[in-house]
């Protein structure tokens, strides 16, 4: 299985995926810590993936969205965004209501 069809399988796999660096318990950057307290504030079930642990993942996922950095945000299979546009979204009420519109369910 190629690397991209991997990256498809997780991102259709879930509702909401993070590609972080580290776990929700340890985040291994701060933008990823960020992202995983505005998910947690949010109360929905999420799935993260370490890129750390998988290189060919985390080169991947760069191609895969055409956005250069990691955390990598996706809900219902379509890529949102990093940490900053997770903010942004989430002060402005879109995160929550993006969640809403794809039947996100709370964790």
């Amino acid at each position: 299985m190629s690397t991209e069809q991997r990256i498809s399988e997780i991102v259709n796999g879930s509702d909401v995926v993070l590609f972080m660096k580290g776990t929700p318990l340890f985040p291994q950057c701060g933008f990823s810590s960020k992202a995983i307290a505005i998910l947690e504030h949010l109360g929905v079930e999420y799935s993260t993936v370490d890129v750390l642990q998988d290189m060919e993942i985390r080169s991947g996922i760069k191609a895969f969205s055409d956005w250069p950095t990691i955390p990598q945000l996706y809900i219902k299979g379509e890529f949102v965004g990093g940490s900053d546009i997770m903010m942004e979204m989430f002060e402005a009420g879109e995160l929550q209501q993006a969640m809403e519109e794809a039947g996100v369910k709370p964790a």
